[in-house]
């Protein structure tokens, strides 16, 4: 029997579709958080200048980010802030925890950060003795749940408020049956109020960093990232390569976008920029690799270093929002993170790209023009190539491949499947058919759309054309 990491997307899906309200549920929240973006979009006339503008900006980054990174780090430590560079998660951690230690730090409050989770920060921390609490509070109660986030801005979005009572029941020694998400909140910013106060050290991500200047700028709605920075001793951030804007003015593009493809928001309530610690702050920033230059040589997929993060593509695509954010079984979910995904390991997660419809509601939504659906249609073709698409699907594809290429073999296929499918329907619907599981058979015709094309279009005598 296989374990949770051995499972593919599909059979994720199907455990969490097995509750049919949770699906409903989860699908309708996030369709209604795609249509207060489509409502704020609308309310701004130059919306789609925006996108081309934004998209041109990451263009020019990816095309010149060895300069811009350059850049960036020597304003960076020109400003007072100590800079490292981790080629991958491993580095990341052991820069983490050397900082902590050299301080003599045992505790330390962070916020949101997808970077830390890609590398698994928390776990490696607590592991060396460092307790970590996630300040979020989406993240925290994925915290306290021993889960990952399952979205990349609405971390708990799969779970009932019931569901969030219990934990902080089990936790936080709230009333047992509490669901009201007001006064849930208030216990939570309760409890994260005194680990603010009595921690040395907190840490943030980073949603974008200015290589003009060597300033980086955290969007949250909360004010975690806020209360962190401004109450540690020691303060920490970690960034991925591809977060860089060549100058601040750049800024405004970005942040008119973000929060409205996010949640439909006209911005994130707190857009803080950092440049310099305060008297007795150390400040350090991390610059992390962790396979970004890699997808920076695919030049089918370099685009997808574009992302700001937005999760607007999630909130659209109808097999995220059916299926879940777990079930990908990565920190970056839905159609980005099935285009991140194989890079890191394609083996690993040469499944994800076959998790679309390519419909291309993601590339509608994406504020930066992103071709995710193509991209998902050219993973299918790398993972094929590369050999790590399943042996079933390798040889129905080749099946396919011949039948399609020989006229003949395709009118006798479809003639010997028209018959079977009038006279032993049986054979197709069952169970082992994947498809029949989720859809109805076509009605079987008595003859192929050629024949009937035939007779009713013969053909004409050369005399009489």
């Amino acid at each position: 029997m296989k374990n949770e990491s051995q499972k593919d997307h599909a059979e994720l899906a199907k455990e969490f579709i097995k509750d049919e309200n949770r699906v409903d549920w989860h699908d309708g929240a996030l369709w209604f958080i795609r249509e207060k973006r489509d409502k704020a979009i609308k309310r701004i006339p130059e919306w789609e200048d925006l996108r081309d503008l934004a998209s041109s900006i990451k263009d020019n980054v990816v095309s010149n980010l060895h300069g811009y990174l350059l850049e960036f780090e020597a304003n960076l430590i020109k400003n007072g802030v100590k800079v490292y560079w981790a080629e991958n998660a491993e580095e990341h951690n052991n820069i983490i925890y050397s900082i902590l230690k050299k301080k003599g730090i045992t505790e330390m409050v962070k916020s949101k950060s997808m970077l830390t989770e890609e590398c698994g920060l928390n776990e490696f921390l607590q592991d060396n003795g460092i307790d970590v609490i996630n300040s979020d509070l989406g993240e925290y109660i994925q915290q306290i749940d021993n889960e990952p986030p399952s979205h990349i801005v609405l971390p708990c979005i799969h779970k009932r408020k019931e569901e969030i009572g219990e934990l902080f029941h089990e936790h936080l020694g709230t009333e047992k049956g509490l669901s009201d998400p007001t006064q849930l909140t208030r216990v939570a910013r309760n409890h994260l109020r005194d680990m603010f106060l009595k921690r040395r050290a907190a840490l943030t991500g980073v949603n974008f960093a200015v290589a003009e200047t060597g300033e980086y700028v955290v969007c949250t709605n909360e004010g975690n990232a806020d209360m962190g920075a401004h109450l540690s001793e020691v303060l920490i951030a970690s960034m991925g390569l591809e977060k860089i804007v060549p100058r601040k003015k750049d800024l405004g593009v970005f942040l008119r976008m973000l929060a409205r493809s996010a949640t439909g928001q006209p911005i994130t309530i707190y857009s803080s920029h950092f440049k310099k610690p305060r008297d007795g702050q150390e400040m350090h920033l991390v610059l992390v690799d962790a396979g970004r230059t890699r997808q920076l040589g695919r030049k089918d997929f370099v685009a997808s270093l574009k992302c700001i993060k937005c999760g607007s593509c999630m909130n659209t695509c109808p097999v995220y929002r059916k299926s879940g954010g777990l079930s990908y079984q990565n920190t970056i979910s839905g159609p980005i993170g099935a285009i991140l995904a194989p890079n890191i390991d394609m083996k690993k997660h040469a499944d994800l790209p076959y998790a679309s419809t390519l419909c291309g509601s993601c590339t509608n939504v994406c504020p930066v023009k992103i071709d995710i659906h193509g991209q998902l249609y050219k993973w299918r073709q790398e993972i094929v190539q590369k050999g790590y698409a399943t042996n079933t699907k390798m040889m129905g594809m080749q099946a396919m491949a011949k039948t399609l290429s020989s006229p003949s073999s395709y009118e006798i296929i479809g003639k010997a499947g028209r018959w079977i499918l009038r006279n032993f329907p049986i054979a197709f619907n069952n169970n082992f058919n994947a498809w029949f599981r989720q859809r109805e058979m076509p009605e079987s015709r008595k003859d192929s759309f050629s024949s009937w094309y035939q007779k009713t279009h013969p053909k004409k005598n050369d005399n009489n054309e």
